[in-house]
């Protein structure tokens, strides 16, 4: 692969990350096809394997249906290229706001993305995501219902 081409996905792969944390933070459900395959398998941090779009939207949902805003901020992004597949590795900060209280407590969550991306017919797409938890601080009963 030339080192031209390898720049462009890279940036396809880097702004397929923004694009996911501006689609979940805008929870734009109709809209992870963009980033995702839809054949996508996940794990979220729980080590349980779930597979197909309907699933990931269902498992997001679970948790960001029951808060108010949120913001999840994407960086140290490092690529990783083999043909036509890659291996990306992200840190994420998110800050879950409770719903109907803009000066109430806070959830964070800092971890690591782990994710497996095809070249696909319209575009690169995410075909596996591994989510690692490191740190959490806050009132988690924000993500859970109960905040």
């Amino acid at each position: 692969m030339s080192s031209l081409q390898e720049l462009i996905d890279e940036r396809a792969i880097r702004d397929g990350l923004a694009r996911f944390a501006r689609v979940i933070d805008g929870k734009a459900w109709n809209q992870l096809d963009t980033v995702f395959a839809p054949d996508v398998t996940f794990d979220y941090g729980d080590g349980t394997e779930r597979q197909g779009l309907p699933a990931l939207e269902a498992n997001m949902r679970r948790y960001l249906d029951a808060c108010g805003p949120t913001q999840h901020l994407i960086g140290s992004v490092a690529v990783d290229f083999s043909g036509a597949r890659a291996v990306s590795r992200a840190y994420v900060q998110a800050r879950h706001q409770r719903a109907d209280d803009p000066l109430g407590p806070v959830f964070d969550t800092c971890g690591e993305y782990i994710d497996q991306w095809e070249r696909r017919e319209g575009g690169w797409r995410i075909v596996r995501r591994l989510a690692i938890w490191a740190m959490h601080s806050g009132d988690p009963a924000i993500i859970h219902g109960g905040g």
